[in-house]
């Protein structure tokens, strides 16, 4: 499936900001924002939601350290107790070490899963980059294209007008 692009490329991040503001209230849906490094206020701007991945965090964390003390307690004392060093079967304090390890694993585990997913990121041969410069020093706006309802010459008039330097198209396999 092919999908169409209209790629804005601006060389100065205030620019892009203003632009991105104008362009979201002129009722325009703007795709992606690409950039050589991280802007500061983008996401909000872009107006992307607060990532719920820490609360994944915290949900894989509980069960990692759930599963660790289960597993110590039940393993020494239940299953196979034995007296160690005068100490119960049963003593939490020595069990701090593992739970904090398997705390930090599973939730380790469950963000990276969940980011993986979530951003339907899979192996593939073939990345498509909307434009090279993108990973150097300029900025890049894509807006999709939607046949017979975008209007490629006022799309590109609104660009050049809120700082474009320059506007092509590009089709991209998805």
């Amino acid at each position: 499936m092919n999908k169409k692009f209209v790629l804005g490329i601006y060389d100065d991040e205030d620019v892009l900001l203003t632009a991105i503001e104008n362009i979201r209230a002129a009722g325009t849906k703007i795709y992606d924002v690409f950039s050589p490094y991280p802007v500061h206020g983008i996401d909000d701007v872009l107006g992307i939601k607060r990532s719920r991945l820490p609360i994944v965090a915290f949900f894989g964390g509980l069960f990692g350290m759930s599963f660790a003390l289960w597993m110590q307690i039940w393993m020494l004392g239940f299953d196979w107790p034995m007296i160690i060093g005068g100490k119960p079967h049963i003593a939490l304090p020595s069990f701090i070490p593992v739970t904090f390890e398997l705390t930090v694993l599973c939730s380790a585990f469950s963000m990276v899963i969940t980011f993986f997913i979530v951003s339907k990121l899979k192996p593939s041969l073939k990345v498509n980059v909307f434009d090279k410069r993108s990973t150097d020093d300029k900025f890049v706006m894509a807006i999709e294209v939607k046949e017979g309802v975008t209007d490629m010459s006022a799309l590109n008039n609104l660009l050049r007008s809120n700082g474009a330097i320059e506007v092509n198209e590009k089709e991209v396999v998805k």
